[in-house]
């Protein structure tokens, strides 16, 4: 698990996101799960838990891209410490992290990426890029 804005974002892989234990322990009060391969986790009752699942790749339903972007960008508005995890932890969750951090700082997509990226490795998939960065636009 990485942490991206000091106590307020993390990205991680689905381990990271099982590990409710280590969810708590870094006061985590949100996860955005975005593994469309893995079963859905079952939280205490007080983690909100949000299952959005997309594809590492193009194709996605735009309405639920769109849905995980604003969701993340309100909850980091929020002050609500959230974790953004899919199946790896290398594409899916930086990008839509980063998606989240370009709309909350109103700066471009590509910057965001690389305050992610800088964060640990990085390897996003260029049609999730594309679709990202198209939404972005929109919103």
């Amino acid at each position: 698990m990485r942490e991206i804005l000091p106590q307020l974002l993390w990205i991680g892989n689905a381990r990271d996101a099982r590990d409710v234990t280590g969810v708590l322990d870094r006061g985590i009060s949100a996860v955005v799960d975005l593994a469309l391969e893995e079963p859905p986790i079952g939280y205490p009752r007080e983690i909100v838990y949000c299952r959005l699942p997309i594809l590492d790749g193009e194709e996605n339903q735009p309405a639920v891209l769109q849905t995980a972007l604003l969701t993340i960008a309100r909850f980091i508005q929020g002050d609500i410490p959230t974790l953004v995890a899919c199946s790896g932890g290398m594409s899916r969750s930086p990008a839509v992290a980063a998606g989240a951090l370009s709309l909350v700082k109103a700066c471009p997509f590509a910057e965001a990426l690389r305050q992610v990226a800088a964060t640990g490795p990085c390897d996003v998939a260029p049609g999730l890029w594309n679709e990202i960065e198209l939404l972005l636009t929109e919103c």
